[in-house]
């Protein structure tokens, strides 16, 4: 299966690359060799994916239409062109979706799982159905008749609702009913009874129509959706940040109509007067005789068969820390370690917050908070060290997309704690994943630290990989208190000992490290450079990569998402091979490898995790952290087992061509999965000398092209 990405020159366009990578994860759906509900369950994240994609991505390009911008994207589009092209890629993926629905509906039946199939309901379902319709479904419902008397309601964001048409029995007279149907209710609803019957929330409505509009015979029903603009942008000028993102949070309810679905079928009339009412003008209008609002099927994926889905699995507690009766000071105190999520558990990162808030020799704890989810372990920790008496410093980011709202909470709850909060800065995000802790001992005071490459989120940690690197190091503690200067107090720092940290210089860092591969290669020196990221694309990294490319430096690019570099150009990329994994969990960690004058993978390789991607709004816009590995056993497992599975991976690969195209990778003979190696192996980064030991299979370069 190839699936296509749009190439201008050597550059891809950004907004079909991400297509491309939905196409990806969508082509999972279909993949026989995942049980039945994991496999829909990709089906909705290609839906919940390319929601946002319309609502952020979309929206602003849309924007810069209706406001005469004249940008240009890295392939040379302007943002109408790339609409129009948007367009037709959408119709196509549109149509993928609707196609794996169908399929994997069939499949789902065979196993005693029907999914919109009104056939199944039996007469005690149809009473069932009804009584749950009349108890726990009416009285939530305000229909609303469509006329000069009764405004044209208000539909939110991600709104789904019902037209009726209706001609009163009395009079003949037609009239027009909307039903908006309540984000608090369920999508679908489940049949009692050990056959899993599940019928959606619009289909139980208009089953039972009858119900709302007695008087009236019903002549037609459709159901649509509407997505609109939910970017929020916020002016340099604002005095107030908190109160000014609540109110763009309001905004961003009734921002402009993006996107339209609507059932096959739909009464011509209220379509029309549906259209009419939004205001839809150049908005995606999307007609489907299939499901409307794919992600909804995530709801499915929580039924009890546990036979169709993935085996359990439960992340190992680091070894390193056990060792030292949960002691994590300790542990960290005698070696820095690395923790690789999710197969090393989340959990001792909050262990690390929680011992420091009940350790009475703490003087002070300073935490970033980008996205901490909805039940955070990490923030109650920190309001338990502040009710302690700590100095608790959180720097919470209310930029955070679609997080703003929940971290408006946080801040609040923090703050009646005692924890003094930062925003950061109005122009430039704060995404580094920085925790650091000071503690009084008998040697003097010691800072403890951890950096990530995800965040603190207890949720996502389950299913994202990604680096967490906890240290003592002397220098990276004066660093970290530095990044936290920096936001807190906008105390620029006028160096760092190990840090990179963006806007400041963690761009230059990365170019230093590529042109030092350059100039190995020009002298005859082994050089290569491994690159793991979600996103590249720089304009200006991407040509420095090529600049490598073209002085023989061989470079492995192990891309998850957007990828707007052309790998195998001649002349240009020919020394650059690209791959995209995408399996069971969500490849997320940031790893940055240059061979540094001997074949990798090399001891002596210079390896760096970060915070950040390979794009203009990281190195520009945000403050991020680069963080180098010195320490030997971390740099080994980060660099010989992370980063060298991750190249070797055959089972969920995708290579990227020359021509944009993304095609599987061919498994050969000996197939090799990096996320069953590190679910299957004991633990490598909780534990150093399993590896010194043998008992971790290691990792070797085949013979030829990695990957």
């Amino acid at each position: 299966m190839n699936i296509q990405t749009e190439v201008a020159g050597i550059y891809s366009n950004r907004e079909l690359s991400w297509l491309a990578f939905n196409e990806r994860v969508l082509a999972e759906a279909g993949n026989s060799h995942y049980p039945l509900l994991e496999r829909l369950r990709f089906l909705s994240i290609s839906g919940s994916n390319l929601d946002e994609f319309m609502m952020i991505r979309v929206a602003g390009l849309m924007g810069q239409v209706q406001r005469g911008v004249g940008d240009i994207s890295i392939d040379g589009l302007t943002a109408a062109q790339q609409l129009t092209a948007i367009r037709v890629r959408l119709e196509e993926l549109y149509a993928q979706q609707q196609r794996a629905w169908r399929d994997l509906r069939a499949e789902l039946a065979d196993v005693g799982i029907h999914i919109a199939d009104e056939r199944r309901v039996s007469e005690t379902a149809y009473h069932w159905l009804k009584d749950y319709f009349l108890e726990e479904i009416a009285a939530v419902l305000t229909p609303q008749a469509i006329d000069p008397a009764h405004p044209f309601p208000f539909i939110a964001n991600e709104g789904t609702g019902l037209l009726f048409t209706l001609t009163r029995k009395s009079d003949k007279a037609q009239i027009i009913e909307m039903v908006l149907i309540p984000s608090a209710l369920p999508r679908y609803v489940r049949v009692p009874g050990d056959e899993a019957i599940y019928v959606s929330i619009a289909s139980l409505i208009c089953r039972f129509a009858d119900h709302l509009f007695p008087g009236f015979a019903i002549k037609g029903d459709g159901l649509f959706r509407v997505l609109r603009d939910s970017d929020i942008e916020i002016s340099e000028e604002a005095e107030d940040l908190v109160r000014t993102f609540r109110s763009a949070i309001q905004r961003r309810r009734r921002g402009r109509v993006i996107q339209l679905e609507l059932e096959e079928g739909f009464d011509p009339v209220a379509q029309q007067l549906l259209l009419d009412q939004l205001g839809v003008g150049d908005a995606f209008v999307i007609q489907t005789d299939g499901v409307i609002g794919i992600d909804g099927l995530a709801e499915v994926v929580d039924e009890d068969r546990p036979e169709l889905k993935f085996e359990p699995y439960v992340p190992r507690y680091p070894e390193r820390i056990l060792e030292h009766d949960g002691d994590a000071f300790a542990a960290i105190r005698e070696k820095s370690i690395i923790i690789h999520h999710p197969y090393e558990s989340f959990e001792v990162v909050v262990d690390f917050i929680r011992q420091a808030a009940a350790d009475p020799d703490v003087l002070a704890i300073k935490q970033t908070l980008y996205r901490a989810g909805h039940q955070s372990a990490v923030i109650n920790a920190l309001i338990a060290a502040a009710e302690a008496g700590k100095s608790v410093t959180a720097v919470v980011e209310l930029k955070a997309r679609f997080d703003e709202e929940q971290n408006l909470k946080w801040a609040s709850q923090l703050e009646r704690a005692g924890v003094q909060v930062i925003y950061g800065f109005v122009e430039w995000k704060t995404h580094a994943k920085v925790a650091m802790v000071v503690r009084r001992e008998d040697d003097g005071f010691r800072t403890y630290c951890h950096f990530g490459t995800g965040n603190y989120h207890p949720d996502t940690a389950r299913i994202y990989t990604d680096l967490s690197y906890f240290t003592a190091s002397p220098k990276l503690g004066r660093d970290a208190a530095r990044l936290f200067n920096f936001v807190s107090g906008y105390v620029e720092p006028h160096h760092t000992e190990r840090l990179a940290i963006s806007p400041l210089n963690l761009r230059e860092t990365l170019y230093d490290a590529i042109d030092n591969e350059i100039a190995n290669a020009r002298a005859g020196k082994p050089a290569a450079i491994w690159l793991k990221c979600n996103q590249i694309t720089d304009k200006a990294v991407i040509d420095r990569l090529y600049l490598a490319s073209q002085a023989g430096v061989e470079i492995e690019l192990v891309v998850r998402g957007i990828c707007c570099l052309v790998p195998g150009v001649p002349g240009v990329s020919d020394h650059v091979r690209v791959k995209s994994i995408v399996g069971r969990f969500l490849e997320h960690s940031r790893i940055y490898a240059f061979a540094n004058g001997e074949e990798m993978p090399s001891p002596m390789a210079r390896v760096f995790i970060s915070s950040a991607d390979l794009m203009e709004r990281n190195f520009d816009r945000r403050v991020e952290a680069l963080i180098p590995i010195t320490n030997r056993t971390v740099h080994d497992q980060v660099l010989q087992q992370v980063l060298l599975a991750n190249v070797l991976d055959t089972e969920q690969s995708w290579i990227l061509g020359p021509d944009g195209s993304y095609a599987r990778a061919d498994p050969g003979e000996n197939p090799f999965n990096c996320h069953r190696y590190f679910m299957t192996n004991p633990s490598l980064s909780g534990r150093g000398g399993a590896l010194d030991a043998s008992r971790v299979p290691k990792l070797a370069l085949r013979k030829g092209r990695p990957g």
